[in-house]
């Protein structure tokens, strides 16, 4: 669609979107392997958040997070972190306490979790086994899940409420892998800390006596189509006040970073020209590989003009059909354009589209470029991530909070345009050239240090969110940084 860019982007008005009809299904039993009981209170929630999202669609993986690499200055409109909290009360010890009980009483039977889903890669909207695990898993544990949420064969929604009343916590557990890599980017890791984050919370609303709701989402094709995205089209996030999750990356030990998740938008383009023998009659020929070959070359020079904070990023796709006796007549490419913004990557986005379209014309070629899911920016709340620092801190972990944009995307990022979210980056041990999205980071993945540092960040992240659960003002403050982050 030369010229169009508002086509390549379909927008769906949020009031069509279908309601949630998937079934419950409730746990076995009233209580739990522990004991514990199982209370089925309602909820009073307030007016839903309504957002738009772009529609769910082909080929997105969050990006790669470099080794020892500070990521470079942003242009960024947000509120700075400020960092410093030193006047509001913190959780109790007894809450504490209660949260560090049951993770660690959790830590064989997560560690086994995690293993198994390690073991059992599954890639976009494929995650059948990490699906019934998950799912089996949580009813056990005393929540009320419902599978194929939404209409998505691999998502689903576990949920627990304790009293009435009260605010709700939705927590994230990513399942899908890489193709051909595995879980190079620790989803595994991912879904063992939603897990904890969601019994946590749990046991700590019960224990105290709490009102309020926590929602584990098991959200489907973060590395490819944007399952969150799809969700949040669906209605998934209406009743939610704060969502939050983590994501290993490497990095000192005991360490962890929070910063704004760069905004990406996947392009493909298809070329085509007319065959024609190479050496006998090339001049009836237009040749579909070279107009590949020109594109890539103009995006190359275009880089040397686009800011520092900006990516772009594509391959040529070879066809079955190549021969070099022949000339060819079709070829394919993929892009991926990268901003620390959503506003940003639009008008980066028109600029590789022109330089995508003349490459077209210069070789005689029909061009067709089309647009998957593209990802917003993640806008991590300040001060959901000042309450997560000090619990880092009072862990012994260091912690660093910026608003310089890390070069890495996360279909969360569309769901903080409407929810207050938090999803910083911990570290687990790797290899030398071992960053995510590499063989090597899958290998560190599965490591018990990995699911270590995972677990001690998943109490960090219940601490944080009982602050929302107990914490009047906290809350607030969580609200009017949401809303200033919207300006």
């Amino acid at each position: 669609m030369p010229g169009c860019l508002a086509s390549l982007l379909p927008r769906r008005d949020p009031a069509t979107r279908p309601a949630p009809t998937a079934p419950a299904v409730r746990a076995d039993s009233e209580k739990t392997e522990d004991g514990t009981p199982s209370p089925s209170s309602e909820v009073t929630l307030g007016p839903p958040l309504v957002g738009c999202a772009p529609e769910p669609g082909a080929c997105l993986c969050c990006g790669s997070l470099k080794q020892d690499e500070s990521p470079p200055g942003a242009i960024n409109t947000f509120p700075p972190y400020t960092d410093d909290m030193s006047c509001d009360p913190p959780i109790s010890d007894a809450i504490r306490h209660t949260v560090d009980a049951t993770v660690d009483g959790l830590d064989a039977a997560l560690r086994e979790l995690s293993l198994d889903i390690w073991e059992h890669p599954e890639v976009a909207y494929e995650e059948h086994h990490a699906h019934d695990l998950l799912t089996a898993f949580m009813a056990r544990h005393g929540f009320t899940v419902t599978p194929h949420y939404l209409g998505l064969a691999t998502a689903w929604r576990a949920t627990y409420t304790h009293g009435r009343g009260g605010r709700t916590v939705c927590v994230q557990a990513e399942m899908d892998a890489l193709p051909g890599l595995g879980h190079a980017c620790g989803h595994n890791l991912i879904a063992a800390a939603g897990v904890a984050v969601a019994l946590a919370l749990r046991a700590a609303l019960q224990a105290h006596d709490v009102p309020g709701t926590v929602v584990l989402l098991g959200t489907p094709a973060e590395e490819h189509g944007g399952g969150k995205i799809a969700l949040l089209e669906r209605g998934a996030y209406q009743d939610v006040d704060v969502c939050i999750m983590c994501h290993p990356g490497p990095g000192a030990p005991r360490s962890t970073y929070v910063a704004p998740w760069t905004a990406i938008q996947n392009l493909d383009v298809t070329y085509t020209g007319r065959t024609a023998h190479a050496a006998y009659a090339p001049w009836e020929a237009r040749n579909a590989l070279d107009a590949a070959v020109l594109a890539y070359g103009a995006v190359a020079a275009l880089r040397q003009q686009v800011k520092p904070t900006h990516r772009v990023h594509g391959v040529i796709d070879a066809q079955p059909d190549w021969e070099p006796n022949v000339i060819p007549g079709s070829a394919k490419m993929r892009w991926a354009v990268r901003a620390p913004t959503w506003a940003e990557l639009e008008v980066l986005r028109e600029r590789v589209v022109g330089c995508l379209e003349a490459a077209g014309r210069a070789s005689a070629c029909a061009v067709e470029v089309s647009a998957g899911v593209g990802y917003k920016d993640c806008r991590n709340n300040s001060a959901l991530a000042e309450e997560y620092a000090r619990s880092v801190r009072a862990q012994g972990g260091s912690v660093k909070i910026s608003d310089e944009t890390l070069q890495a995307s996360t279909d969360l990022g569309d769901v903080s345009y409407v929810v207050p979210c938090l999803e910083p980056v911990y570290a687990i041990p790797t290899e030398d050239g071992g960053s995510n999205h590499t063989a090597k980071f899958t290998a560190s993945a599965r490591t018990p240090e990995a699911h270590t540092a995972t677990l001690a960040t998943a109490k960090c992240l219940a601490i944080t969110a009982l602050r929302v659960f107990t914490d009047d003002a906290f809350y607030q403050k969580v609200r009017d940084a949401f809303h200033a982050q919207r300006q």
